[in-house]
């Protein structure tokens, strides 16, 4: 995925997790923050960042905040960039040759972000984008998340239907040495996660290309799931 007219900044301050105050060609610009997680490593002051100008009626800033340097490496902390990404590398054959892909699916009571036909087999796929990482090992999530957790349930309940289930965890970095769920932050998370994996669901996870104005999904990464 891409972005056009992205101009680099210093990032000062986040008043809300909506906003942040980011110096740009010598202007301080309140800028739109493209995540809601907490992103505390990332998002400190001083920090290079890369923001998306964006000027639409109706808007209150004309500036998305996209992507941040941390400790010379370049994370991309758009929340809906993993999707598209995502539906990127399903439709160039990430999986395989998939048919019937679909965005937005409904099954049960659960939303999954993608639906295909994969030989000839039904299958769900879920997406969670993932910026968190230290001394390279990345975890999911940075914040608590019941959605993510229903997502999970969802997902085992298809796999034991006999769906193919697959959650996709998008790294939004290169160079990382595997991801694992986040025990501290969500406990309910990462049972559900291990839940998920013993009922049948694929635990996917791959790092990504990134530059100040574009996101590629790349290699695959280990993902441990053992305390």
């Amino acid at each position: 995925m891409n972005y056009s007219d992205v101009v680099p900044g210093r990032f000062l301050d986040r008043p809300n997790r909506f906003v942040a105050h980011v110096e740009l060609m010598g202007k301080t610009e309140t800028v739109h923050v493209k995540n809601t997680g907490r992103c505390r490593e990332l998002l400190v002051p001083g920090a290079r960042v890369y923001c998306q100008h964006l000027e639409h009626p109706g808007r209150r800033t004309k500036y998305d905040l996209i992507a941040v340097e941390k400790n010379g490496r370049l994370i991309n902390m758009d929340s809906q960039a993993p999707n598209a990404a995502a539906g990127e590398w399903l439709r160039g054959g990430g999986l395989g040759e998939v048919q019937n892909l679909r965005a937005e699916t409904v099954h049960a009571d659960s939303r999954f972000d993608f639906s295909f036909t994969l030989g000839g087999r039904q299958c769900f796929l879920e997406v969670k984008g993932v910026t968190l990482e230290q001394d390279g090992v990345c975890a999911f999530p940075d914040a608590p998340t019941l959605r993510g957790s229903k997502h999970l349930r969802g997902l085992a309940d298809a796999a034991r239907e006999g769906y193919g289930a697959y959650v996709l965890f998008v790294i939004q970095m290169e160079n990382v040495r595997f991801l694992r769920p986040n025990d501290a932050t969500d406990p309910d998370f990462a049972a559900a996660l291990r839940q998920a994996a013993a009922a049948g669901v694929q635990v996917l996870a791959r790092s990504c290309a990134v530059t100040s104005d574009s996101m590629t999904i790349t290699g695959p990464v280990p993902v441990e799931l053992q305390k």
